[in-house]
């Protein structure tokens, strides 16, 4: 990795939806060589899944949250996962079965963050409520290149 490779990640770390024109701009480069580095980050395992991954760097000062929610009718909630869709902080929204119909994961900047889109999804038409829970500490958290499916070490 160059210094130009660490000002995208740089960029994208601040706005993982900028658009490879305007990341050209910033780094000086053309939309295309910057399109070649970011495939080539992503190849590398620099970029996955359109989270920043740096080898040696903590997460910084991220907040982490779940947030379940009930919808008003689970057949027609389609405008809570637009709306949840809208929000550059959600990272992870899955459809589940069982009491929650919803599972948001949210990376935010400051708990304030957090609380202020708590209170947008909690205000969306469709939502009935929402239980959240806030990410003390991280256990296990492994790159998909890194999971292993089957358990080859016998238990003991």
């Amino acid at each position: 990795m160059d210094t130009i490779d660490e000002k995208i990640i740089a960029e994208l770390t601040r706005n993982a939806r900028i658009s490879h024109s305007e990341l050209a701009g910033k780094v000086l480069l053309s939309r295309n060589a910057v399109r070649q580095r970011i495939e080539r980050l992503e190849r590398q395992g620099h970029i996955a899944g359109y989270t920043i991954v740096r080898a040696g760097h903590d997460t910084g000062d991220a907040v982490f949250a779940l947030v379940l929610v009930h919808r008003q009718d689970r057949m027609r909630g389609g405008d809570v996962l637009a709306a949840l869709k809208r929000i550059p902080e959600v990272v992870i929204c899955e459809i589940l079965s069982g009491d929650f119909d919803i599972m948001v994961r949210l990376e935010a900047a400051s708990l304030e963050r957090v609380r202020g889109i708590w209170e947008d999804i909690a205000k969306m038409p469709g939502v009935r409520d929402t239980v959240t829970a806030l990410t003390l500490s991280s256990v296990v958290n492994r790159p998909r290149g890194e999971r292993n499916t089957r358990n080859t070490t016998p238990p003991g």
